[in-house]
């Protein structure tokens, strides 16, 4: 039964296209049958797919406030389906939190981002008050600075809103810029595999999370 995953932040910046273009190449790597949706009308994760001419992952685009009915045409054909959602439009996380099985919120090392999740969050637990607890939702830390302190504070402030943390997280590596820019991702071109480890980690924790 194919699993959907929303990567949502209505603040843009957070790190949000990145994730969801790795960890859909992770877990394809991994053997599983994966669609990458890009529900930003900005098409970010369909102008990265246009850098490589769909060589990683394919990508489709389902930028409507009728995601949740219009992805049901494709569910059936994947293992894991991976939305890239949209920033700053209420209607189309609204329709993202209502078709997914998990949504994973990125966010930065910074009080700014973390007070722009609260509107997200009341969205997705007023969902999960009248679904049961559907969707699973988790924050995921992202563009961590080495070597200092605040992945540990954003980490505890996070706690604050009553959401798991996932363990594993990104950091902030030229890396993930360069191989967005050819389409590609960390997983084909990290020479020292430090950020492909960190993709592989967050892939293997999101499978045991569902």
């Amino acid at each position: 039964m194919s699993k959907i995953v929303a990567v949502l932040n209505q603040k843009g910046g957070a790190g949000k296209t990145t994730i969801a273009t790795n960890l859909a190449h992770a877990l394809q790597m991994d053997g599983h049958k994966v669609l990458l949706v890009d529900s930003d009308p900005q098409g970010s994760a369909r102008d990265w797919n246009a850098a490589s001419d769909g060589a990683i992952v394919k990508v489709v685009g389902m930028d409507r406030a009728t995601l949740a009915k219009d992805i049901q045409s494709v569910v059936d054909n994947h293992d894991f389906i991976i939305i890239d959602g949209a920033p700053q439009i209420a209607d189309l996380a609204i329709a993202a939190i209502k078709c997914a099985d998990m949504v994973l919120i990125p966010v930065q090392p910074s009080p700014y981002d973390i007070w722009a999740c609260e509107d997200l969050v009341e969205i997705i637990k007023a969902r999960q008050e009248i679904t049961n607890g559907k969707p699973k939702a988790a924050f995921i830390i992202s563009r961590v600075i080495k070597n200092t302190q605040l992945g540990k504070e954003i980490r505890e402030a996070l706690e604050g809103y009553d959401l798991p943390v996932f363990k594993h997280y990104t950091t902030q590596r030229v890396v993930y810029a360069k191989s967005a820019a050819t389409g590609s991702t960390v997983l084909s071109n990290d020479t020292k595999e430090d950020a492909s480890n960190e993709i592989r980690a967050i892939a293997k924790e999101l499978k045991e999370f569902l």
